[in-house]
């Protein structure tokens, strides 16, 4: 009986974990935040291809281009961050910034590591 009383306690504690770290609703979740990243790549990539007859530096042009594509890292920002963290939030704009300045500057021959 004791081992029963044990065993059950046991079941409890290990069912109140289930789903702490990654919920259901993550399966779905994940798929669209992968789509999102594909949409915001594919306008800064479209973007910096038009900024390549630019005479303007390749600073300048990755924050067109970046500005260009704010509304696709918006929505990246808002599926990726259902928490509303503004750390998060800045991370990924940042990110777009310096994604834009990669496709810049692979748009124009330039080496990208």
């Amino acid at each position: 009986m004791r081992t029963v009383v044990v065993f059950s306690g046991l079941l409890l504690l290990l069912g109140a974990c289930e789903g702490g770290f990654i919920s259901p609703g993550d399966r779905w979740h994940s798929p669209r935040i992968s789509e999102a990243y594909a949409a915001r790549d594919a306008c800064l990539a479209q973007r910096a291809a038009a900024e390549t007859a630019d005479t303007i530096d390749a600073a300048a042009a990755a924050r067109a281009v970046a500005q260009a594509c704010a509304t696709e890292t918006e929505k990246l920002v808002e599926i990726s961050n259902r928490d509303g963290d503004a750390k998060v939030a800045a991370n990924i704009r940042e990110n777009s910034q310096f994604r834009a300045m990669r496709y810049v500057l692979k748009a124009r021959g330039q080496y990208v590591i």
